[in-house]
């Protein structure tokens, strides 16, 4: 099972392995039903993993809710980290970092997940609208009440997690002590700028996505329609255009080359290509944990396999030569994904 480190400069110890639950519920691209999420979760900690993902907008806050049930009555044994932004509602307040919508979507979260704290509470996107000062006395209101323990935040840029600290220290707040980022190996923009500043900046990197969006699983193939049940699959079915869009992004000459590579190495080592995907993502330094999002306790087990593999350095060196674009193009789109 997974091994255990401290996230970003604090003493907050988690997995490395982190159960991502966007797939808990039956709304928008959620597919898992309360019954085999509560087994995900069982296995998961089971297994070691203390380390648990959610959101208040995940499955309209079904995420939240399934998660507070599943681990009902072992509360203090697991890190429950969520995220506040989307639109909680159909008012001007009910999204953004402001303090009365951070303030409503924290009291709702709490309610939603059946406890009195989050152990991390992170920003899920910048808020352009909002000073960074307001939030970042907000959440550190929250730290001081007990109701949160730290706070991060998901899918900032470098400048923005400098602005945010800086902020922080001007009200004499908290600091943040982890970023949420993209990251795998058909999504490296990360390590030119953001993984350095997490480091400069103590902040550990949460990583979500390291499967290309099931990309790298080696799962679809170039000219044939992806199965309709895959995650590729309910993107494109999705309404509006940017599940489409991001699906497109996703499914490419390159990154087919790349899960053709991923393959190829699995074959060699007698692994999934799943678990060579994960096992190169664990392994690359500033990356603290890494999120895995499992539909059925069968892709849990095959996921888990990745924290226990580890690549030989010259299949290392192949994967980051046939990932490696030099393409440092922020990542577009759907934010929420994270």
């Amino acid at each position: 099972m997974t091994t255990y480190t401290t996230m970003g400069r604090s003493g907050l110890k988690v997995s490395r392995a982190c159960l991502g639950t966007m797939n808990f519920g039956d709304t928008g691209v959620a597919s898992c039903d309360e019954r085999e999420a509560a087994r995900i979760v069982d296995a998961f900690v089971d297994a070691g993993g203390t380390f648990i993902d959610t959101a208040g907008n995940y499955s309209g806050g079904q995420s939240e809710e399934i998660v507070g049930r599943a681990v009902k009555g072992r509360r203090d044994s697991v890190v429950i980290a969520t995220k506040a932004f989307f639109p909680q509602g159909p008012g001007p307040n009910d999204r953004g970092l402001s303090r009365v919508h951070l303030t409503r979507a924290l009291e709702a979260g709490l309610r939603r997940l059946g406890t009195d704290y989050v152990d991390l509470y992170q920003c899920h996107a910048w808020d352009a609208d909002t000073p960074i000062e307001e939030t970042m006395a907000t959440l550190d209101g929250f730290v001081r009440s007990g109701k949160v323990r730290y706070i991060g935040c998901s899918n900032f840029t470098a400048a923005q997690i400098v602005e945010a600290q800086w902020a922080a220290q001007r009200v004499g707040g908290t600091p943040l002590v982890s970023l949420q980022p993209q990251y795998s190996l058909i999504r490296r923009v990360i390590e030119a700028e953001i993984l350095p500043a997490c480091e400069r900046h103590g902040l550990g990197a949460l990583v979500w996505s390291p499967l290309g969006g099931g990309v790298l699983t080696g799962r679809y193939a170039g000219g044939t329609a992806p199965d309709r049940d895959s995650r590729i699959g309910r993107l494109l079915a999705f309404p509006g255009a940017a599940g489409r869009a991001w699906a497109d992004d996703l499914l490419n000459p390159r990154t087919l080359a790349v899960a053709a590579e991923v393959g190829k190495v699995a074959d060699e080592l007698g692994a999934t290509s799943a678990a060579v995907a994960l096992a190169w993502v664990r392994a690359r330094a500033g990356v603290t944990s890494v999120i895995i999002g499992p539909r059925t306790v069968a892709h849990l087990e095959g996921s888990m396999a990745g924290f226990a593999l580890d690549l030989p350095e010259e299949a290392a060196a192949r994967l980051d030569e046939v990932s490696w674009t030099g393409d440092l193009t922020p990542v577009t789109g759907m934010l929420a994904a994270g």
